[in-house]
């Protein structure tokens, strides 16, 4: 009876750690040809974290192939802070000398050009690179957890499994689930026809999730060496009684 229990409990515990079940009803999200394939550049949202670097006379500092204007200017100057700047909920952000800026609902480019324009009262042709710092889609399951930040656009399913390790042979190249907001969509990696119908382009917020392989007698060996010890003291012990 005692193993018995304690062979209930292995099966018990067993699988606990799978996310995301569904039954056989379930009807995943499904992305059309154009949807899937389709590159899109982010928008600026609120919560947003932006690095917004200024530089003068049409960003010559950048491409000055000899130094030249760097010579003589102090170390510490070179090195200064490189601040990141909080998009309001108001989709504004206050940004150094020119002040509140409403940026939500733009692209990157949008808002180099505006910044452009604002710093030009300022600077002489002033050369903005603007660039996220908190766009990122998190990877749970067999990769074993990681926030993968997506510092490019246009970044594929399979890319982000790649940056948070791979699947090794740890995960179901068969269960690989994606969830957006509201849509859940089912990927199946283990074939081609597979990946090409869901290797998407993630979006920030994106939760990747690929099913671990289960197995039953590595992951349970020690509450199974309870169970075999188990057995064998009480079988021992009636051996003993019956002799």
């Amino acid at each position: 009876m005692l193993s018995a229990c304690l062979l209930m409990n292995a099966c018990a515990t067993y699988k606990q750690n799978i996310m995301l079940n569904h039954d056989e009803n379930f009807v995943a999200s499904r992305l059309t040809t154009e949807a899937r394939n389709l590159e899109r550049s982010y928008t600026i949202k609120p919560n947003d974290r932006l690095n917004v670097k200024v530089y003068t006379n049409s960003g010559e500092r950048i491409i000055d192939p000899d130094y030249e204007l760097n010579k003589g200017i102090n170390q510490s100057v070179r090195l200064r802070p490189d601040p990141e700047y909080l998009v309001r909920l108001d989709g504004k952000v206050f940004l150094p000398m020119v002040g509140d800026v409403s940026l939500e609902g733009k692209t990157l480019h949008e808002a180099d050009l505006l910044l452009s324009n604002l710093y030009a009262e300022y600077f002489t042709s002033p050369y903005i690179i603007t660039s996220y710092t908190n766009k990122r889609v998190t990877v749970l399951g067999a990769p074993g957890g990681a926030i993968v930040p997506l510092v490019n656009e246009n970044i594929t399913v399979a890319e982000v499994l790649a940056l948070a390790g791979g699947l090794k042979n740890t995960g179901k190249a068969t269960n690989i689930v994606l969830l957006r907001n509201n849509d859940v969509y089912l990927i199946d990696f283990s074939t081609i026809d597979g990946f090409r119908d869901g290797n998407q382009i993630v979006q920030p917020g994106d939760i990747v999730y690929v099913e671990p392989i289960k197995r039953f007698l590595s992951e349970n060996s020690a509450q199974l060496a309870i169970i075999l010890s188990t057995l064998s003291t009480v079988t021992t012990l009636l051996v003993l009684i019956f002799r």
